[in-house]
C-alpha cells in the first residue's frame, strides 16, 4: 500500500484542473484562483493538510473551487462507516480531491468531480482501504451533444478496467443525485463509485486515476461551445432557480459534505460547494413548451446517454 503515491497523483491532478481552469478564466477576462493552504494544529481532532483553490465573481466561474485534503482521524464518522458497519470506531486516513464549478452563463453547466482514498485502520487487523469519486454534470438548459459527450468520456475512462463499470457506475450515479423528497434528479448524471476496492489495490487506484485523468477532456469542451451563447434575465433566473436544487442535495443527502461536517473538517472548505446566488419559489412551474420545460421533460428523467462504445 503506497498512500503517498495516491497523494502525489491527487497533488498533480489538482494542479492540472487549476492551470487549464485559469486558462479558461483568463480568456474571459477573468481571476486567478487564490490559494488557501492549512495545516491542522496539533491537539486538534483531525490531523492532517490541505490545500483549498477558489474564484469567486470571476468572468467565466461565478464561484468555482478545486479541494485537496489529507487527514487522520481517531474515529471514522457515521457517514463513512454507514456500509461497512464492521470497521465503525475505527481511526482512519483519508485523502481526495474534490470540486465543484459555478459558471455565470447558464448555458454553461454546473459540474462536480471527486476522487478520494480512504484507509480504515482498525487496531490489530490489517488497513482497510478503498476508492470513491466520480463526476456528474448539472445543465440549466440541456443540450444532448453534450450530455453525451460527456457521458462518453466517463464510459470511456472505465473501459479498461471492465465493461461493467460504466453500466454500474452509471446506475449508481442516477439513483445517488436524486433529491428523493422531490422525486427529481439534480442533473443529468455521470459515474459515482465508493468502498470500491475489487480489483485491488494497484488497479482499483489506476481505475480512480482514470476517472479523475478523464474530468478535463470530459467538460472543457462543453466549456468552449457555450461560454459565449447570450443569455438573460430569464436565463439568469431559472438558473438560480435550478441552483437551488444543489443546495438543497448537498446538505441533506451528500455523503462528502455529511463526512466532512461530522469529522470536524474545514467549514469553509466543505461548503465551497455552494453556488453564489441562489433562489426558491413556492410551487413553481415552468412554462409548457418553453426552453425551462425542456430540462424537466428531456434531460432529468433517466436515460442512456453514452451509446455503445
Amino acid at each position: 500500500m503506497d498512500t503517498q503515491a495516491v497523494r502525489d497523483y491527487l497533488l498533480g491532478l489538482q494542479r492540472r484542473i487549476i492551470e487549464a481552469l485559469e486558462a479558461a478564466e483568463l480568456l474571459a477576462r477573468g481571476k486567478l484562483f487564490v490559494t488557501d493552504a492549512w495545516v491542522r494544529a496539533p491537539g486538534e481532532r483531525l490531523q492532517g493538510d490541505g490545500r483549498t483553490q477558489l474564484v469567486e465573481d470571476g468572468g467565466l466561474l461565478e464561484r468555482g473551487g478545486c479541494n485537496f485534503s489529507h487527514v487522520k482521524g481517531p474515529q471514522l464518522p457515521p457517514s463513512a462507516t454507514q456500509h461497512r458497519p464492521e470497521l465503525a470506531g475505527a481511526p482512519f486516513e483519508a485523502m481526495g480531491v474534490s470540486l465543484v464549478l459555478h459558471p455565470r452563463n447558464p448555458h454553461v453547466p454546473t459540474v462536480h468531480m471527486n476522487v478520494r482514498m480512504f484507509a480504515a485502520l482498525p487496531e490489530g487487523k490489517s488497513p482497510v482501504i478503498w476508492f470513491g469519486g466520480g463526476m456528474d454534470l448539472t445543465p440549466y438548459y440541456g443540450v444532448e451533444a453534450d450530455v453525451q459527450h460527456f457521458h462518453q468520456t466517463c464510459r470511456d475512462a472505465l473501459l479498461p478496467f471492465g465493461p461493467d463499470l460504466y453500466p454500474r457506475f452509471k446506475r449508481w450515479c442516477d439513483d445517488y443525485f436524486f433529491l428523493k423528497h422531490r422525486r427529481e434528479a439534480r442533473g443529468i448524471g455521470g459515474v459515482f463509485f465508493d468502498d470500491f476496492s475489487e480489483l485491488g489495490f494497484e488497479r482499483s487506484f489506476a481505475m480512480m486515476r482514470s476517472v479523475g485523468d478523464a474530468f478535463l477532456p470530459a467538460y472543457l469542451p462543453i466549456v468552449e461551445r457555450r461560454r459565449d451563447t447570450p443569455y438573460g434575465e430569464r436565463e439568469r433566473d431559472f438558473q438560480a432557480y435550478r441552483r437551488g436544487r444543489y443546495v438543497e442535495f448537498n446538505l441533506v443527502f451528500d455523503r462528502g459534505t455529511l463526512f466532512g461536517l461530522q469529522s470536524g473538517g474545514r467549514t469553509e472548505s466543505i461548503l465551497m460547494s455552494m453556488p453564489p446566488v441562489v433562489k426558491w419559489r413556492y410551487d413553481w412551474q415552468p412554462e409548457p413548451g418553453s426552453p425551462e420545460a425542456r430540462l424537466y421533460s428531456d434531460f432529468l428523467p433517466v436515460r442512456e446517454w453514452a451509446g455503445k462504445a
